[in-house]
């Protein structure tokens, strides 16, 4: 079946904004824009490719298989059309040198692999000097001068007031299950109803301190399972029915490694957002490469 050619990139935007907030009316007050435009746009789309991106459903919509593919083309698409734009103002500064950067597992993982590959086809001749550790290991780091930027689960990081700081995503978490889980069948879950289920817990980047704080301020505590510091054992455990979890969108891929489905929905009670963000020393001066990098994140982030 042929493609229509008259695809625009606003509908590609739109497209994102629906895919990344899950919600058409979500997406619409991010672009700015009536919530009549987001669904025209998904719709013409669907037309023009012959396939559904999206699963409609009660409260919001999630992306088919064929939408997620076309979702992570889209987004390549996007990012390299902004880097275009932006590439003859980063070449007007050609730079070289190194940028010691220190970045945890979840960030590393499922965040800053493709900014990288972005940030380096811009300044070839900047080498990345990058470390895998722990939070604790890149707050003294950087306040010993040992790490130039620190990439972080910022929510995560006490008294950021210490640092130079700077939240590059906001990622909204949501409640995981497996395709026919009883949880689904209820317009909205709030922590009480999760409680009352086996809950998968995930340990890496102090997982389960964030999570111990939003329900310790309910008053009640998830019934945990199994706890793993493998994103991808949880995924498989969900998506086959041993337990639920609550986990953010920059982690959530609809399918397991064995193809099982996996569901998101919103929280009915308020779960805050995990953020990923930069840290700096508060009292020096960056390098003009690690300043670079630092507001390329900036930009490439819209933060």
């Amino acid at each position: 079946m042929p493609v229509d050619n008259n695809v625009t990139l606003r509908q590609l935007r739109y497209f994102i904004a629906a895919a990344e907030t899950g919600q058409f009316s979500m997406a619409a007050t991010r672009a700015h824009v009536s919530q009549s435009a987001i669904t025209n746009a998904v719709l013409l789309l669907e037309e023009s490719l012959g396939v559904r991106l999206f699963d409609r459903k009660p409260h919001g919509v999630g992306l088919t298989a064929e939408g997620h593919s076309f979702y992570r083309r889209t987004r390549d698409i996007l990012d390299a059309l902004e880097d275009a734009l932006r590439e003859p103002r980063f070449q007007a500064h050609h730079l070289k040198g190194a940028i010691r950067i220190g970045a945890s597992y979840t960030v590393l993982g499922y965040f800053l692999p493709p900014l990288l590959a972005r940030f380096r086809a811009n300044y070839p001749d900047v080498e990345l000097d990058l470390h895998d550790m722990n939070r604790e290991a890149i707050e003294a780091g950087v306040a010993a001068g040992d790490i130039e930027l620190g990439v972080v689960i910022l929510s995560n990081v006490v008294e950021r007031e210490r640092f130079g700081h700077h939240v590059l995503l906001r990622s909204r978490r949501q409640l995981w299950t497996s395709a026919a889980h009883p949880l689904l069948q209820k317009d909205n879950a709030a922590l009480a109803d999760v409680a009352a289920y086996p809950y998968i817990q995930v340990t890496v980047d102090e997982g389960e301190l964030s999570t111990q704080r939003y329900w310790a301020a309910k008053g009640i505590q998830p019934d945990i399972a199994f706890r793993t510091g493998s994103v991808e054992a949880l995924r498989g455990l969900v998506a086959h029915g041993f337990g639920v979890t609550i986990l953010s969108d920059m982690v959530y891929r609809p399918w397991s490694l064995e193809g099982k489905k996996i569901e998101a929905r919103p929280i009915l009670d308020v779960v805050p957002d995990m953020e990923v963000g930069l840290i700096w020393r508060h009292d020096g001066t960056l390098e003009r490469s690690a300043d670079a990098f630092r507001q390329f994140l900036i930009q490439a982030c819209g933060s």
